[in-house]
This record gives C-alpha cells, structure tokens and sequence, in this order.
C-alpha cells in the first residue's frame, strides 16, 4: 500500500524523550510493546536490543513503520495482542482538543487527546494491566498540558505507581515520560 506521510506523526522532541527513557530501561531479554508506534522510530530502535511489536490504529502509519523496519499490527492500543510484555512503551495522543479543532484524518489520531489531552491515557490505564507481564514497566510520555498529577492519579487508581523519570521543556510545555510500575512488584 502507498501511505501518506502527512497522515503519520513525525518523530518530534517528545518522541525523542521517551527513546532516550527507552533505551535506558530496555533490557536484551525484554518482550517491549510499543503502543501508537506513528513513524516506527522507537521500534525499531529497540528492537536492534530486545524484541518489540509494536501497534497503531492508523494504516498509514503502520506501513510506514513497517518500512522503518518494525514488527507492528494495526489495532486500537493494544486491542488483540496477548502479551505479556515485559515493557510497554506509550507517546499517546496528550493534546487537550474542543470538538471544534477537531479534524477528520488519520494524523488526528495521533495528536487528539480529548478536553482534557487524557481521553486515550484514560482507556490506555483502564486495560494495560492485562498485557503487561508481573514486574513489568511502562514508559508513557506525557505533557504539562495534559496534568501530570492527574495522569498519576489514574495510574494508581488502576494499582500503578508513575514516578517521572525524564522530562524537558519545550515551546512553553514541559514534557515528562512516566515510568509506572505495579504497586505490588
């Protein structure tokens, strides 16, 4: 299939942020998951160290990660795949969006994260417990524009504890790449 580059999100500083968090957490042994892979940059990075799938539910982005060389399926987060992954690597949609900045694209998925830029984090925090692997680790990368504080209280509501383990400032946000753990690890 011919894909439109327009349609995928480019690697940006926050894509950049969470490969260095990435790379310093991977461990050769690890089963990664890279949820929304967008250019396939991260995956295939890592897969060069350990063995990662990675996901997304725009066609255009999976053929173009597929051609970056990543192992990638097209599907809704993790909707489908059986796990259980050791890391789980995330840059979600975290873009506070009204109804009315809305677009009708694939590019669109990768950048609306609802009124609040929590809407994808939200249904992301709710099932990923189920693919990840006892003593596993997630990577999400999140803006100060989402909330942090929030973003926090949704993991441990589900029984996870985020501590931030990078973070950079950029164009008057500042980015943060969680790390979350289970409580009971």
């Amino acid at each position: 299939m011919n894909y439109d580059l327009s349609q995928v999100y480019a690697p940006e500083a926050d894509s950049v942020l969470l490969l260095e968090a990435a790379r310093s957490e991977v461990r050769p042994d690890d089963l990664v998951l890279e949820v929304g892979t967008g250019s396939g940059l991260i995956a295939a990075e890592l897969s060069r160290i350990a063995t990662v799938v990675a996901t997304d539910i725009s066609p255009h982005a999976v053929f173009c990660a597929r051609d970056a060389g990543a192992d990638v399926v097209r599907t809704d987060l993790f909707a489908g795949m059986r796990g259980p992954f050791d890391l789980i690597v995330f840059n979600p949609p975290y873009l506070p969006t009204r109804p009315e900045e809305r677009l009708d694209d694939w590019l669109e998925h990768a950048l609306d994260g609802g009124k609040d830029g929590r809407a994808v984090i939200g249904r992301f925090a709710a099932g990923v417990g189920s693919v990840l692997a006892p003593g596993g680790r997630i990577l999400l990368l999140v803006s100060s524009l989402t909330g942090i504080g929030e973003v926090q209280r949704l993991f441990a509501d589900k029984g996870f504890l985020a501590i931030v383990v990078r973070q950079q400032e950029i164009e008057g946000e500042v980015l943060y790449v969680l790390k979350m753990t289970r409580k009971d690890s």
